[in-house]
Formats: structure tokens, C-alpha cells, sequence
């Protein structure tokens, strides 16, 4: 069962994705798909949404969106450059309209310093263009995930920044 703010948010994305007649798909690693299951939760949204791809290992990511081994290796697989290329790769395979990506530390394991349990990068692809913005979310494993669905449902905003 969603909370009800992230049903409310998936329908607002939903409600702009129907307007502007545009199909998503989504690049999950930390939220192993829980990003696409809020989308689908709502009524219609097989006409918005196209699907999305779970790549939580480096493996995948590197063989389903293309990620290079380079930088994973160079900049771990939390961070902009690979959450930029997990949406890139994922709007080149699918041909939709616009990817969300993200790639994070859910914890409550695997944090270090420089990248503690809770930072989560995520990547925005569309047309010719793809941002990327990180943020830190406080709590445990289930809080920081539930937390990056919800950041990530709103993500389209970003898109209308720029327009």
C-alpha cells in the first residue's frame, strides 16, 4: 500500500505526462522498481507509462543503459555521472519521452564520508538534454526509499524550470 502523498504525487506526474502526451520510463537501483509501482498505481497509467528497468547491480547497469565500467570505477555508482548515464541509457533504449533514474545508499549499510547512507542521485533524460540533483534523506532503509520515490515523482518540475 502507497501513502497516500506519494498516490498524489503519482497522479500529478501522471496528469502533466497525459498533457503533454509524453510516455515515461524509469532507471531504478535503490528503489528497485518502487518508482514504476507508484506510477502504476494509478488509473491510466498505461498511457503515460512505458515501464521501467531495475539495475541494482553494476552488471546490469552496464549491460541494460549502457553505463561504462570506467565510471563506475572512477565514480562508484552513486553519483551524478552515473545516475546521468542510467538515464540517458534508459531514454536511448526505450524511446519515451522522458527517464527517471536514481542510484543511492538506502542503508542501512554502505555509507562511508564522503557518500553516507541516505544520498541518493538522481538523473532526469529527455529530448537532448538530462540533469542530475542529489539529496540526502534522513532516516532508515524504508524512509530514505520512500523518500526518493517521492522526490523522483516530482522530478518533472525540474523539467518545467528549464522550459
Amino acid at each position: 500500500m502507497l501513502a497516500q502523498s506519494t498516490t498524489e504525487l503519482a497522479a500529478q506526474f501522471g496528469l502533466w505526462l497525459h498533457q503533454k502526451n509524453w510516455r515515461v520510463a524509469t532507471a531504478e537501483s535503490c528503489t528497485a522498481g518502487g518508482i514504476g509501482y507508484a506510477i502504476s498505481a494509478i488509473s491510466g497509467s498505461s498511457a503515460w507509462l512505458e515501464g521501467g528497468l531495475i539495475t541494482y547491480s553494476n552488471e546490469l547497469k552496464q549491460q541494460l543503459l549502457g553505463v561504462s565500467a570506467d565510471d563506475l570505477q572512477r565514480f562508484g555508482a552513486v553519483s551524478s555521472e552515473v545516475a546521468a548515464a542510467m538515464a540517458r541509457g534508459a531514454l536511448q533504449r526505450t524511446q519515451v519521452d522522458c527517464v527517471i533514474a536514481v542510484t543511492g545508499i538506502a542503508g542501512p549499510d554502505g555509507g562511508t564520508r564522503e557518500k553516507p547512507v541516505g544520498l541518493v542521485w538522481f538523473g532526469l533524460a529527455w529530448a537532448d538534454q538530462c540533469l542530475t540533483w542529489s539529496k540526502i534523506f534522513p532516516g532508515d532503509r524504508e524512509a530514505v526509499r520512500q523518500a526518493t520515490i517521492e522526490e523522483a515523482l516530482q522530478g518533472y518540475k525540474k523539467i518545467l524550470d528549464t522550459v
